[in-house]
């Protein structure tokens, strides 16, 4: 029998609230011998800032496949540079992935409609599972 979760798309916006949803999915994937690719969406409005999350997004994700690597994992990881939420549907429909997962903020309907939702993004475009796991207040003190 194939598992069931062989191939997920975790998506990171490497932020705090990024750690709980690597441990869970390091766990799941655990259980179903998972490949694991990690994605980021890089939005910058100046060269500069691009330069610097560019960087950030890089020993970001290095970070987060080295965790994954840890548990003797596969995992792979990608990043492009535009608007969060076509780049992340892009991401999705590049390939077949069983599950989608990524961590939220918590943000209430009007931080919604002013910051946008990738993850309302992602319920109107696909049909795969989407895992969402709240990131908690205590990771954004870390």
């Amino acid at each position: 029998m194939r598992p069931m979760y062989k191939n997920i798309l975790l998506l990171l916006d490497c932020s705090p609230f990024d750690r709980v949803v690597i441990e869970h999915i390091r766990m799941l994937a655990n259980i179903h011998n998972s490949h694991i690719h990690l994605f980021h969406a890089v939005h910058a409005h100046t060269l500069d800032q691009k330069r610097v999350l560019t960087r950030n997004t890089e020993e970001c994700l290095k970070n987060a496949a080295d965790a994954f690597r840890q548990d003797n994992l596969q995992v792979s990881y990608s990043y492009k540079e535009g608007e969060p939420g076509p780049e992340v549907i892009g991401k999705i429909n590049e390939a077949k992935w069983d599950l989608i997962a990524l961590a939220t903020h918590g943000h209430r309907f009007f931080s919604d409609v002013i910051f946008g939702s990738i993850s309302d993004a992602i319920k109107h475009h696909t049909n795969i599972p989407v895992l969402l796991i709240r990131g908690s207040d205590k990771e954004k003190e870390s």
